[in-house]
């Protein structure tokens, strides 16, 4: 299982945000997040929005310290990548 994460650098509500991505699938994604305690609600389109005080906890948990062009990449070279613009959604945690 491989899940990644990129620096807090996105600014949003007050606070610094990190994206929390799998290569994978999106179950992975999904049942990382739920070990870690991230509500359902953070999932956005082909991502986990993740406060950057929580950051730490993700890397300790096994997430991969990856920048953000690297998310990017990685999503598209697993085929999981969603635009905002796209219809199409991800399916969403269960």
């Amino acid at each position: 299982m491989t899940v990644y994460i990129d620096p807090p650098t996105w600014p949003g509500h007050g606070r610094l945000w990190s994206h929390l991505i799998s290569d994978l699938s999106y179950e992975e994604l999904h049942r990382f997040a739920d070990a870690l305690g991230v509500p359902a609600r953070a999932f956005e389109r082909d991502h986990y929005d993740l406060p950057a005080h929580r950051y730490a906890d993700a890397v300790r948990a096994g997430a991969m310290e990856v920048d953000s062009r690297e998310v990017v990449r990685l999503l598209h070279g697993a085929g999981l990548r969603r635009r905002k613009h796209a219809d199409r959604r991800a399916p969403g945690p269960a």
